[in-house]
């Protein structure tokens, strides 16, 4: 079918701390060489974007020395930890940055949708915004007239078509955003994780149209996302990115393994010294252990028992919490149950500092046919986000009698949680 995406060699590096050179010569120098294409004459050694490790330098890769070609109606599916470069690919690939080194060669229109409201002013209402994007794509207003009752209805706005963007809630902006993207025709469709945001009836129109996009009209779609069963049912060709370098290329399922099989390689090491986490400064989960209907520490469950998770953590200052939160996911990264303490009123007023401090949440009836899943951790507070750990523990649940008829069910789906917090310190 033909290449329509060529990248050579491409790196992007970021410089922490000090911006200039620190003389107007050396800044005329490292900007002459960026017209020309070259290398930063003046940049210390970079490293990877590997959190896990203390920096010893100001100068830190999100990309290094990326290879790839993608074809014709090819979905290509880019996975990978929060970090790992996959957003920082999406832009550059997108214009929206540059690249420090390396080429990229791309063929046809491109429209992307990486982050909510993206390419759609505020001021404008969602008709000006369509016929917006339309001209910046260079089609003509007929093009987009043809388009324009399609986008409405799969967005499902049409009451809305004359009001402010900056009215929409989150959901209608993604709606609306991936509607324009698909439906005006581009050569090639980036998206990035920004349709989690949407509910599960779109998101499953969301993959079925980029998959007629490919299928049908030939288009290529690149798509970032972290549940694996989209990737799986969507792509054909999965890439894996860590610390901003391409650890995988290859059939999907074989990607996926790959990348479950790296992070389960993560819970094995102690929470409290993992560095993969966002902030952490103040607050910091320390370890999380779960208990099973005896009140014995285990990693393994039966379906529909009672289990309880502690949650350990340090504190250095006061803190107002917003909440708490505990993501449960599969193995292919679909979210079985959220637990969030804000939802149910259990989160006090302030935390004092401690050195242990210990959160409870207790599950009754844990609602999980047989797998292995892992819980990603979250505190919020009124500053934002204190502390959060992708793969912060993983368990697995045996098949069990969860309906008490004496028979093993096969329970495929989740289903609602009761459950319940407590705060202690030590």
């Amino acid at each position: 079918m033909g290449n329509v995406i060529e990248i050579e060699n491409l790196s992007k590096y970021y410089d922490l701390g000090q911006v200039g050179t620190g003389t107007l010569f050396k800044d005329i120098n490292r900007a002459w060489a960026r017209m020309l294409g070259k290398p930063d004459p003046y940049a210390l050694i970079a490293e990877l974007n590997d959190r896990t490790i203390k920096s010893k330098s100001n100068t830190i890769y999100a990309l290094k020395d990326i290879n790839f070609s993608v074809n014709k109606g090819e979905i290509v599916g880019i996975i990978g930890k929060n970090g790992a470069g996959k957003s920082t690919l999406l832009k550059i690939l997108s214009e929206i940055t540059s690249p420090s080194t390396g080429e990229i060669r791309m063929k046809g229109r491109v429209a992307s949708l990486l982050e909510v409201g993206t390419g759609m002013h505020p001021e404008m209402t969602a008709k000006q915004n369509i016929y917006l994007n339309g001209s910046l794509m260079g089609m003509s207003n007929n093009e987009i007239k043809a388009k324009f009752d399609e986008i409405i209805d799969f967005a499902g706005i049409l009451k809305y078509v004359n009001t402010p963007i900056k009215r929409f809630s989150s959901g209608m902006k993604v709606r609306l955003g991936f509607a324009i993207a698909a439906f005006l025709e581009p050569e090639i469709l980036i998206v990035d994780e920004v349709l989690a945001v949407g509910d599960a009836e779109f998101q499953r129109k969301a993959v079925g149209k980029m998959k007629k996009v490919s299928d049908g009209d030939g288009r290529t779609v690149l798509f970032v996302s972290h549940n694996m069963t989209s990737i799986q049912h969507l792509c054909s060709r999965t890439i894996v990115l860590s610390n901003g370098l391409t650890v995988f290329d290859g059939p999907v399922d074989e990607g996926i393994n790959f990348y479950i099989n790296q992070n389960k390689l993560l819970c094995e090491n102690s929470l409290s010294k993992r560095t993969d986490r966002i902030n952490s400064k103040n607050f910091k989960f320390t370890d999380i252990k779960l208990f099973n209907s005896s009140k014995k520490f285990s990693s393994e469950f039966i379906s529909g028992e009672d289990i309880e998770i502690e949650i350990c953590y340090s504190l250095k200052e006061r803190l107002i919490p917003v909440a708490v939160r505990l993501l449960v996911m599969d193995s292919n990264g679909s979210t079985r149950f959220l637990l969030n303490s804000g939802v149910i009123n259990k989160t006090p007023e302030s935390l004092t500092p401690t050195r242990r401090g210990h959160i409870y949440c207790s599950i009754p009836n844990l609602p999980l046919p047989k797998g292995t899943y892992n819980i990603q951790a979250s505190l919020f507070s009124i500053s934002g986000t204190e502390d959060d750990v992708e793969f912060a523990a993983t368990f697995d649940v045996l098949g069990g009698d969860f309906y008490k008829t004496g028979k093993v069910a096969n329970l495929r789906e989740g289903v609602y949680v009761s459950y319940n917090f407590d705060f202690k310190s030590d």
